[in-house]
């Protein structure tokens, strides 16, 4: 909204190997970012535990909202991959990206299926946590930039790679403190 166009994140973009069709590339984009929101939406939408147990269908439709919004943000991803700023270093970090986290969606869909609910909640929570990409990406930047003086282009690439390790280190953190009361709970009941 308030730069329609993208023209000054675009004006990053320089020494592309490939031409960039600025319509083209636009309307990618804002199919990214429209799937990108959806699946931020649905997903913060199935954590709930009352649509769960109320609303079982809705969850699971839900659910494939979901996966689907995940493939199509990986998939406009794809298409804007060799036009990333910092250029092929950033490019492979994307391309990590689109690998990881339908993995990981994957993984978590293979596990309701087969009726893992525990497994299935935390796989969930390390897919979820990559809604988080961007804004990680850019406030790995800002403080690159702001807290080590480093030029757009070199903390932006930082950023990218930076992002993969907190959207991976972060779920783990947060599966591992909400099983740990349960863990403690156990260890009591067994003295």
């Amino acid at each position: 909204m308030i730069d329609p166009r993208a023209e000054q994140f675009l004006s990053y973009k320089t020494g592309l190997k490939r031409e960039l069709h600025l319509p083209v590339w636009l309307n990618v984009m804002y199919v990214h970012v429209a799937f990108a929101c959806i699946a931020m939406a649905s997903g913060l939408l199935n954590f709930s535990n009352r649509l769960l147990e109320k609303k079982r269908n809705l969850h699971r439709m839900n659910g494939y909202v979901y996966v689907l919004s995940v493939f199509l943000v990986v998939l406009t991803s794809g298409y804007m991959v060799p036009y990333a700023t910092g250029g092929k270093l950033s490019s492979m970090g994307f391309n990590e990206l689109n690998i990881i986290w339908p993995l990981i969606t994957i993984t978590a869909l293979v596990h309701i299926r087969k009726k893992r609910i525990v497994r299935h909640r935390n796989w969930m929570i390390r897919s979820y946590a990559f809604c988080f990409t961007n804004l990680a990406i850019h406030l790995l930047t800002f403080v690159g930039q702001q807290g080590f003086g480093l030029d757009y282009v070199t903390s932006y690439t930082c950023g990218v790679y930076g992002s993969i390790v907190l959207l991976l280190l972060i779920p783990e953190l947060i599966i591992r403190a909400s099983s740990a009361p349960k863990d403690a709970q156990r260890r009591f009941r067994n003295l």
